[in-house]
This record gives structure tokens, C-alpha cells and sequence, in this order.
């Protein structure tokens, strides 16, 4: 060995005063935000924390909520009937299928309520019976077909054309050799989709599904076109006309808000870490230490143990 001094060199991170300065920028218009919030007489924080819980604002979230429930549930099922018409080999239900999907995505949902709150007006009395025949049962429109369902209806239809390609997207993720396959094995195309195809589209499909219920909770400010005043947006509106005081009740509103948007985006983490489950799978802790740690590596050391396999594959392979 030689005897020449070997000189150690000793790195440091490279200097970045860009993000310094564009985090310290960052920080200091927050702080500015928050003081405004805080200090800003006029957004009558006092007002806001007595009617946080009132039962006016209340009542507007149980409405918020069952109208977004309700109307995910039934646009769901549209949904997954449309998606599956839309991959249906009969041109009758294809074409149906993307009628509905092009009408209701072209038309705004706005449009689209105002439409339904008017159904009494185009058709003042509806009725049961044999098509182009007699009448068996006939009642006023107005009747039953009140606010809450007008919402309801436009609100699903709207929903479901959306999420139908949603579906479809997800149907198509699947690889058609799984079609294939179940096929081969002598199973109908409704097992199928049921067994096969559908439980495997969940996991491409929850995530933008997340997002349009979060969308859905906020879209039922809408239904003020109808209008239906029981949903959170119209009654905090309307309380805070009645006080002089619409800020500070439209800001409980959006504290509600956000609360509810917090809940549910916990909700999907959750369904997509469970439906994820044997394709975004994370090494364990004790993988790190070396190979033997890991589910796969205890997999392959099962095989070699049951000696199911020769230890050289080349064993039977002639130069």
C-alpha cells in the first residue's frame, strides 16, 4: 500500500434561498389571512358560534344529507345499469344508454332542476296503465311529486350519467382475458360481471366515486332552483336575511361544510386501502432488515421447502 494521504472530502447540501424565500412569502400571507379572520369585526364570530348548532342550520344538514345519499344511491344504480347497456351487444340499449349519458351531461344541472320544478306545469295529472290503453290509476302531479322529490330526481339523473362513465371506465380496466376466462369455464355473462369484473372494477372506480360525492354534497346548494328551501345553503342564507347577519350564518354553513367533506374523504381513504388490497401492497417492517422478513420471500421459502420444485432449473436442459 502506499503511504499517500488520502484527503476525505466533506459534502454539503447545495444552497436553495428560492424556497426560503417562497416558503417565508407563503408564511407570512397566511399569517395575514388569519389575522384578517380574527380580527375583522364584520365577520361576527360571536354570531357564528351561537348558530352553529341552532336547529334551523341543523335541520339544513340532515336535508344536505339525505338528498347527497339519496341521490348517489339511486344514480349509482342508473349508473351501473347504463355502463353495462353501454357494453351490451343489443344496439337498442347501447343507444338508450348514450342518449341518457349525452343528454344529462350536456345540459347544465341548473337547467335541469328548473326543468323538474316545472313537471306539474307540463303534465298537471300523471297516470297508470296499459301503454296507448286504458287508465287504471290517475292523480295530480303537484301532489305528489313535491320539492323534496323534484331534487331528488334531477339531482340522480344528473348524477348517474356522470358516474355511468365512471363505471364504464372501470369495466374496461378489467382485462378482457378475464372475460375470457370465467367464459371458458361456463359461466353467463350476469355471473360474470357480478363475481368477476366488478369486484376487480372497485378499485379503479372509488376514488373519482369519492369525488363525486364530495362534489354531489355541495351541487345540493343548487336545488334552490326547484326551489326547495330546507337544504343547508338556503336556509342559512335565509336566517342570516331575517338577523342582517348572512355572513356569519353562511360561514357556519361552510364550517358544516367542511366538516362533512373531512368525514368523507376519510371514508375513501379507508374503501380504497380496502379494496386495494393484493395490488398496492407495502413491505412490512421487518422487510428492511433483508429478504427473509417479507411476505413473499416466506412464500418462496414454503415452495423450496415442499421441494416441489428441482433446486436447478436447468437441470433437464441439454447443452
Amino acid at each position: 500500500m502506499s503511504n499517500e494521504k488520502i484527503d476525505l472530502i466533506h459534502p454539503r447540501p447545495v444552497p436553495r434561498p428560492g424556497r426560503w424565500v417562497s416558503a417565508a412569502v407563503v408564511a407570512v400571507i397566511a399569517a395575514m389571512v388569519i389575522n384578517s379572520l380574527l380580527t375583522n369585526p364584520n365577520f361576527q364570530w360571536p354570531v357564528v358560534w351561537d348558530w352553529l348548532f341552532s336547529n334551523t342550520i341543523m335541520t339544513g344538514v340532515a336535508y344536505t344529507l339525505l338528498l347527497t345519499v339519496m341521490a348517489m344511491a339511486i344514480g349509482t344504480v342508473l349508473a351501473i345499469t347504463m355502463a353495462i347497456m353501454r357494453q351490451s351487444p343489443n344496439p337498442i340499449l347501447r343507444g338508450v344508454s348514450w342518449f341518457y349519458i349525452w343528454f344529462f351531461r350536456g345540459t347544465p344541472i341548473y337547467t335541469q332542476l328548473i326543468f323538474w320544478s316545472l313537471l306539474p306545469t307540463l303534465y298537471p295529472q300523471l297516470s297508470l296503465g296499459i301503454p296507448f290503453g286504458p287508465e287504471f290509476v290517475k292523480f295530480t302531479t303537484a301532489e305528489y311529486f313535491t320539492p323534496f322529490w323534484m331534487a331528488i330526481v334531477g339531482l340522480s339523473l344528473n348524477e348517474g350519467a356522470y358516474l355511468a362513465e365512471i363505471i364504464r371506465s372501470g369495466l374496461n380496466a378489467v382485462d378482457k382475458g378475464q372475460w375470457e376466462a370465467a367464459t371458458a369455464l361456463g359461466m353467463n355473462r350476469g355471473k360474470i360481471l357480478r363475481r368477476i369484473v366488478l369486484p376487480q372494477t372497485m378499485r379503479v372506480i372509488i376514488p373519482p366515486i369519492g369525488n363525486e360525492t364530495i362534489s354531489m354534497l355541495k351541487t345540493t346548494s343548487l336545488v334552490a332552483a326547484i326551489p326547495f328551501t330546507l337544504e343547508l345553503t338556503w336556509a342559512a342564507r335565509d336566517k342570516g336575511i331575517q338577523l342582517f347577519a348572512p355572513v356569519p350564518l353562511l360561514i357556519a354553513a361552510a364550517i358544516w361544510y367542511l366538516v362533512i367533506t373531512s368525514i368523507l374523504m376519510i371514508g375513501q381513504m379507508y374503501l380504497e386501502r380496502y379494496f386495494g388490497k393484493g395490488f398496492n401492497q407495502t413491505p412490512d417492517k421487518k422487510s428492511k432488515k433483508g429478504a427473509k422478513g417479507s411476505k413473499a420471500a416466506s412464500r418462496q421459502q414454503a415452495i423450496k421447502d415442499a421441494q416441489t420444485t428441482p433446486d436447478d432449473p436447468f437441470l433437464d436442459v441439454t447443452p
